[in-house]
């Protein structure tokens, strides 16, 4: 139930105690009444002093405070917003958890690593794109990543191995981003907060229901309890035979001396490829598979991959698995 700006004043304690919580002057509440918008870096502030909820705000003051040249938003289930410009695909991400990342490069390899399920990735290192993007270097048939956050604009790739730059490529794996943003902050916030439910919005026609995307945020769940392996694992058993790339062959192609069975709780192909590199012929089958599934290749050895999600959430399948291979025999290992 959204109640006028008036109303809000008034739940505040009046003018004189809003423009105290806020920071701003009497005359600055006066503009709000006026104007019929208050400025969203008000809108935390003023959730957590009236118990409101975004959903609860004045629709006007969540449509009309887009600064020049924003095209995209990071917004936080406590309403925060972070403007920028957008990139890839245009469109608005499910809710997710928003996470950082510090590596330096290979942001290819991350935005397609399974384990990033479910999340919006935060890139400290202020200049991702810049070695572009190749078939060779992704980890998975499809970005898993529900968004990315940047702090400069994608510049045009230097680097002989690149196909296509990282924003086309983005556009085909249908993935929104956003670059602009204090990343530095927002990575301190996610270090002493914890990390926020968030959706990243991008609109083609370049309108904004804040209100709405604050809520879809607030009302998402999180990943405790989210069973995403069965998400992404593969969903029939195959062999995978690929090795390790290296400078002056590329994929390698190794002799096997072991038989592995890979359970797939979110591998990404490195992995596989380590796995064949040690000499391993690589079986991979789904994460939901019974010890009956996975003894029938009759394994040397029983890998069990990391993946995304709660781990808890698997183990009404995973755990009964497990047990029987080990009641087997045949040894287990993995890796997190």
């Amino acid at each position: 139930m959204s109640i006028s700006i008036a109303d809000l004043i008034d739940l505040l304690g009046g003018a004189d105690a809003a423009a105290t919580l806020t920071g701003v002057s009497p005359d600055a509440i006066r503009k709000w009444r006026t104007s019929g918008a208050i400025p969203s870096r008000h809108w935390p502030a003023i959730c957590a002093a009236t118990g409101l909820n975004m959903g609860d705000l004045p629709r006007s003051a969540v449509e009309s405070d887009i600064p020049p040249g924003a095209t995209a938003a990071l917004v936080l289930a406590d309403g925060s917003v972070f403007w920028g410009r957008g990139l890839g695909a245009h469109g608005t991400s499910a809710p997710a958890e928003l996470c950082f990342n510090t590596g330096m490069t290979g942001y290819q390899e991350t935005l397609t690593d399974p384990s990033y399920a479910g999340q919006i990735i935060t890139f400290t290192f202020p200049h991702i794109g810049n070695t572009g993007a190749n078939e060779e270097d992704c980890e998975a048939a499809q970005v898993f990543a529900r968004g990315l956050v940047l702090k400069e604009d994608i510049t045009a790739p230097s680097n002989y191995r690149a196909t296509t730059d990282l924003d086309i490529w983005l556009k085909r794996m249908n993935t929104p981003g956003i670059s602009g943003v204090d990343t530095r902050a927002l990575t301190l916030r996610i270090r002493d907060l914890g990390a926020p439910s968030a959706v990243l919005s991008f609109p083609a026609d370049g309108k904004f229901d804040l209100a709405s995307l604050a809520a879809t945020a607030a009302a998402w769940s999180g990943l405790n309890g989210l069973d995403l392996a069965a998400e992404v694992s593969c969903t029939q058993p195959y062999e995978w035979t690929g090795g390790t790339w290296s400078w002056a062959h590329g994929f390698a192609t190794p002799e096997t001396r072991h038989t592995i069975v890979a359970v797939d709780y979110g591998a990404k192909r490195n992995i596989l490829r380590s796995l064949a590199s040690a000499g391993c012929r690589v079986i991979v089958v789904p994460a939901a598979s019974t010890a009956a599934e996975i003894l029938r290749h009759e394994p040397d050895g029983v890998f069990l991959s990391n993946g995304p999600g709660d781990p808890a959430a698997t183990a009404a399948y995973a755990v009964p698995a497990i047990q029987g291979v080990m009641e087997a025999g045949v040894p287990i290992f993995g890796i997190c």
